[in-house]
């Protein structure tokens, strides 16, 4: 699963050699004529304007030919214009924002090379394969694996390839292949999946398919090829010059017909240079993203900043990002006389003792209630199954149904039978060997959805969809709790990205908001992939456009109005910019306007639009 990125980091390599010659070759220059060699000064800044400015020249020409007007284009006028004017230093400065942007361009387009690689980089390596008494095991690359092969899978290691459990018991965390936080329950019979990891005890299985073929690696290919199929943005500068440039174009030729005078298109090419188009846009994009990021959030390019300002849909993953993300005590049902409080006090003191994912939730829970815990002694773990200790002088037994079961009083049996079948995670606790009760576990919805998404709608975004790898049903009802009418459930990362590129094909702008893995690949596949990095990031917030720190995912509400009055100041910018170079291009034809005054009008035309610009800041 080898990533091709040598083309690409050369030619960043290139383009990012051309702005710092240039910043180079403008030291240089100023330090000569510090030193009263202003004529080498000028032959430097000269030589150095036509050796940087050839390429763009050059790659502009080839442009032109194909029928591609933009940016570039008009900056090449400028270049021109630079050289024939001897204004060496502008003409540099034009090379220098030019080349610098198209430098930040390219190393944004290698996020996705570097996306594909971090993925790769966590997926298994070696596995043990055992011998045919199974009493050895040899280790071999995770590529050798063949179907039928009988794997040993240790405590903390992960599933080599898609595989059912022929032997063993242990918990399993599915979380990268689901994005559910619960841990699966893997014994005889289980089928499991590539990347999820074994938790506690050792398992013996069966591997059905080869690891290539295996979910983890449809995952990576996922990523890759969703990466590689966005469509490009076209800048919203070159959408200006599409027009601007043939304007410009013709200015230069009236002017030279009335008057057959050179001056007069010189100092049309002048005042027409595209600093306006150059810098308004980045420089409101810069505001945009730092105050994005004074918000918490990361927006990796201006390219994704302009897509999140057009977006028509939103597409939210359940666990981790419209929840929790971590099971909690949703419950503590008490069916052996014991109270309630005190069954849960007496669950926590043994379980403080335990390291498990469950065991820390019911220690949150009995704090969070007040309960004071006592210390327990002669505490023993079963791996996957439970923990047993003293806690107050009595035995206490944490764990799954059947461990360590007491018996059930005739009264309570109605009670104790009633929650078998309901669907969730729960803990069965038994005390001084009788059954006590039940403690339940569910994902947590998080504050403020409903009005979060009544903000949305009032953005404009009035479609929202829920995805996730979790049962319909609790699907179904997350939705309904925060006011989400399409939800779909039981989704793999592959369900997932076909969702995302059917509402793409439709015409929308898709915003995918996840947090998981199993999300990376839809993340990449929307317009604009939005990551929780809450829970530490990885190759979900590599994979995506927009980054928030943290787990609050009603900044996404902030983050779109942020963008939208950022793009619509750069739309001011340049509209003000190049209407101001219009007039001065009318009087540059006529001849009110020289060379010279053309280029200190134009720097007050960009002072301007650098300003304005600037607001998008506060």
């Amino acid at each position: 699963m080898a990533v091709q990125t040598e083309g690409r980091t050369s030619r960043l390599g290139y383009r990012a050699v051309v702005p710092v010659a240039v910043c180079v070759v403008l030291v240089t220059g100023l330090v000569l004529r510090l030193f009263g060699a202003s004529s080498l000064a000028t032959a430097v800044w000269a030589i150095g304007l036509v050796v940087t400015g050839l390429p763009l020249l050059w790659r502009t020409a080839g442009q032109l030919l194909r029928g591609h007007f933009a940016t570039d284009v008009v900056a090449m006028l400028a270049v021109v214009a630079a050289v024939l004017l001897q204004q060496h230093i502008a003409g540099l400065v034009i090379v220098l924002m030019q080349s610098g942007g198209e430098a930040l361009e390219r190393y944004a387009e290698g996020r996705a090379s570097a996306a594909v690689r971090a993925l790769e980089a966590d997926a298994p390596r070696i596995a043990h394969v055992l011998s045919g008494d199974a009493a050895h095991t040899n280790d071999v690359e995770v590529a050798t694996i063949a179907v039928g092969d009988r794997l040993l899978v240790r405590p903390g290691e992960m599933i080599p390839c898609d595989a059912i459990v022929e032997s063993g018991s242990s918990d399993v965390d599915t979380a990268r292949i689901t994005g559910e936080p619960m841990p699966v329950r893997a014994s005889a019979g289980t089928r499991l999946s590539s990347g999820s990891l074994n938790i506690d005890g050792s398992l013996t299985v069966r591997a059905t398919t080869i690891a290539s073929a295996s979910q983890y690696a449809l995952i990576v290919e996922l990523v890759r090829s969703a990466q590689t199929s966005k469509a490009p943005l076209q800048r919203l500068a070159d959408r200006y010059a599409i027009w601007f440039t043939p304007v410009t174009l013709l200015v230069c030729a009236i002017a030279y017909a009335l008057s057959r005078d050179w001056d007069r298109v010189l100092a049309v090419l002048v005042v027409a240079t595209p600093c306006p188009l150059i810098l308004a846009t980045p420089v409101a994009i810069i505001g945009g993203v730092n105050r994005a990021a004074r918000q918490h959030v990361i927006i990796r390019n201006g390219e994704a900043l302009e897509r999140l300002a057009q977006i028509s849909v939103a597409v939210f993953d359940k666990t981790g990002t419209l929840t929790v993300g971590a099971p909690e005590v949703s419950q503590v049902i008490a069916t052996g006389g014991v109270p309630e409080r005190e069954m849960l006090r007496l669950a926590a003191g043994l379980e403080q003792r335990s390291g498990h994912l469950l065991a820390l939730s019911v220690v949150r829970a009995a704090t969070a209630a007040g309960l004071e815990l006592a210390h327990a002694t002669d505490v023993v773990e079963s791996a996957g199954r439970g923990v047993t200790g003293i806690v107050d002088g009595r035995r206490i037994s944490v764990g799954a149904v059947g461990f360590a079961d007491g018996p059930v009083e005739a009264g309570d049996r109605s009670a104790a039978s009633a929650h078998p079948a309901a669907p969730g995670l729960r803990a069965h606790v038994v005390i001084d060997g009788r059954t006590a009760g039940t403690i339940e576990f569910a994902d947590q919805v998080r504050a403020g959805l409903p009005a979060f998404f009544a903000d949305l709608k009032s953005l404009g975004i009035g479609r929202t969809l829920l995805l996730s790898g979790d049962s319909v049903a609790q699907t179904l009802a997350i939705a309904e709790l925060v006011g989400i009418a399409d939800a779909r459930g039981e989704l793999m990362p592959s369900g997932k990205v076909d969702v995302v590129r059917q509402l793409v094909a439709e015409g929308e702008r898709v915003l995918m908001v996840g947090d998981g893995t199993n999300d990376a690949p839809a993340l990449s596949a929307a317009h604009v992939g939005v990551a929780l990095a809450g829970h530490g990031g990885g190759i979900t917030a590599e994979a995506a456009d927009v980054v928030i720190l943290g787990d609050d995912v009603t900044r996404v509400a902030e983050v779109i109005r942020i963008s939208r009055r950022t793009l619509g100041i750069a739309r001011q910018s340049i509209r003000v910019g190049l209407g101001l170079s219009a007039v001065a291009m009318i009087f540059a034809a006529a001849g009110i306007i020289p060379p010279i005054g053309g280029a200190l009008l134009q720097e007050a035309i960009d002072v301007a639009v650098i300003l304005n610009a600037l607001r998008t800041s506060r």
